[in-house]
């Protein structure tokens, strides 16, 4: 049965300036142990502290727009950061980020190196369509690594399939159903960019996990880039 990722009209009327770069990956061994990945990591984010401080992060344009859209459907940010903003900061305090298997090590270096936000899904555990869309509210999910049971609250942007909810404002916490582990082997990844990030920006950070995941994942790799023009993609190889 054919799975679509899709951005609702919606979120292109909030955010026209939206990328949303897709990488469908099918018949990936992630399970393999990947050192120089992690090796790879501690460079990032060595190069990071020597750049960035804490202080002047949220002053970066890379994480004030992300900032400014979490504040536009009613999410603080001081207290739901986005995944890069979290990412960086965590490195800025001195904590290694840990090994957790090669396709999230990957998309991680990538929003790292890039400076967006980047995650993703266990194919084999979504039900339906991903949509990319504001929330009506009551929506449930089950944030990762936990048993307890949330609500989105209405207006806020979310990842969602048939079932309920993938990830949370946006791209603030990822949903513990799809996430993936070492027996994963079909992935939808995204990558995201508001302004000033732009296309050639996710087709850069693109390329680079493509090349992360054939070299430590292998299997069958297609990638595309949505914006209004193209606002779907279906999730076949």
């Amino acid at each position: 049965m054919s799975m679509r990722l899709r951005v609702s009209e919606s979120i292109w009327s909030a955010f026209p300036g939206l990328y949303l770069g897709v990488v469908v990956a099918r018949g990936i061994d992630n399970s393999r142990p990947a050192p120089e990945l992690t090796a790879s990591l501690r460079e990032a984010q060595s190069w990071i502290r020597e750049e960035y401080d804490a202080e002047t992060l949220p002053q970066l344009p890379f994480i004030q727009t992300w900032r400014n859209a979490y504040t536009s459907f009613g999410a603080k940010p001081k207290k739901h950061a986005s995944s890069v903003e979290s990412l960086f900061r965590l490195t800025l305090r001195g904590v290694d980020l840990r090994p957790i298997n090669p396709v999230v090590d990957a998309y991680n270096l990538v929003s790292l190196r890039f400076g967006v936000p980047a995650g993703g899904d266990d194919l084999d555990h979504v039900q339906g369509d991903i949509t990319l869309d504001f929330a009506a509210g009551g929506e449930g999910f089950t944030p990762l690594n936990s048993e307890s049971r949330e609500a989105a609250r209405p207006g806020e942007v979310i990842y969602r399939d048939g079932r309920d909810v993938l990830c949370r404002r946006w791209n603030w916490r990822e949903c513990d159903r799809t996430k993936m582990t070492e027996d994963t082997r079909n992935v939808c990844l995204v990558v995201e960019a508001l302004p000033p990030k732009g296309r050639a920006d996710v087709e850069e950070a693109l390329q680079d996990l493509i090349r992360l995941l054939a070299a430590y994942c292998g299997g069958t790799l297609r990638s595309e880039v949505l914006d209004r023009g193209l606002p779907e993609i279906r999730m076949d190889v």
